[in-house]
């Protein structure tokens, strides 16, 4: 082989080194499929979602993104509204993250991860519950399934009504004897968490709607819950109200917020009279209490 001159080495080392810059670049283009290329070439950031209020189990968040993106959350697609704007909640034990795909309209994307706060919940213990409450019978039971389906059906309902963006309101006043979260003991026996806002009331107090919206589920009496009455506020987010004595609106009617709908009861696994407040998005469960102002406690009578 004949000897390169010093100007024909340089050439040649010039040469590799630019195929050595190049053929991880050439590799990133190709295994495009695996990789965001856009990420690549794109100077300016994508578009991430932003919403009010901090993650935190129990939760009901309000977010923003750009009109005509699409978002995802754990692969969950969220109902935009025209403005961009979107809801969601998270379950009383929702996990340490959550994450979010962002997708504008020309395909782009970005996927990112939030924390979400953790909550620490009480112990309640309940007394006085009825033998056959604690304990049905198998015809009990196939009405127990049966009505669980006729609740999931009424909170599976997606309409684009945008009535969560009401500032909600106390459906009933009275003393908090339940709260979110704790666990419950029925005559001493570990239950499932309480998923609402107890609120102690007398049998007869009038119930109003906290948001406005159309009634999805209308029961005169449910095994476990009693009267029954599901509020649906539009993109999965509905109320339902428990242990009523009467039922005052018909599935499928219109209510706005205020609008008397149900009267206060014992029905139900109840111990005494009182309104149980739920809230869902879609099958999560949310936290009544962080909707509304503090509950104001009643005005005592001055002594004559």
């Amino acid at each position: 082989m004949w000897p390169l001159s010093c100007d024909q080495r340089g050439s040649f080392l010039m040469s590799m080194l630019r195929s050595l810059f190049f053929l991880p670049v050439l590799f990133l283009l190709l295994a495009s499929p695996l990789l965001h290329a856009e990420s690549l070439l794109r100077a300016e950031p994508l578009p991430a979602m932003s919403f009010k209020g901090a993650l935190m189990q129990g939760g009901l968040m309000i977010g923003k993104i750009e009109p005509g993106a699409r978002v995802f959350l754990e692969g969950r697609e969220l109902r935009p509204a025209p403005d961009g704007t979107v809801v969601f909640g998270l379950d009383r034990d929702a996990p340490e993250t959550v994450h979010f795909r962002v997708v504008r309209a020309d395909g782009l994307s970005l996927t990112t991860t939030y924390k979400v706060a953790a909550r620490q919940y009480d112990i309640q213990r309940v007394t006085g519950i009825s033998e056959r409450v604690m304990n049905p019978n198998a015809e009990d039971e196939k009405r127990i399934a049966a009505e669980a389906e006729l609740t999931k059906a009424a909170r599976e309902r997606d309409d684009d009504r945008v009535d969560f963006l009401q500032k909600f309101i106390w459906p009933a006043k009275g003393p908090i004897t339940g709260i979110y979260g704790s666990q419950r003991y029925y005559n001493g026996v570990a239950k499932r968490p309480h998923y609402g806002v107890d609120v102690g009331v007398p049998t007869g107090t009038e119930v109003v709607a906290p948001a406005g919206g159309v009634v999805t589920l209308a029961h005169p009496d449910m095994f476990y819950s009693g009267g029954t009455l599901i509020i649906d506020h539009g993109h999965g987010v509905s109320s339902t109200l428990m242990h009523l004595s009467e039922v005052l609106v018909k599935e499928g009617e219109r209510v706005e917020q205020g609008q008397r709908v149900a009267r206060s009861g014992a029905s139900g696994r109840a111990s005494g009279p009182h309104l149980d407040w739920r809230m869902n998005w879609f099958d999560q469960r949310i936290d009544p209490q962080q909707l509304v102002p503090k509950m104001q406690a009643p005005q005592k009578q001055e002594k004559k």
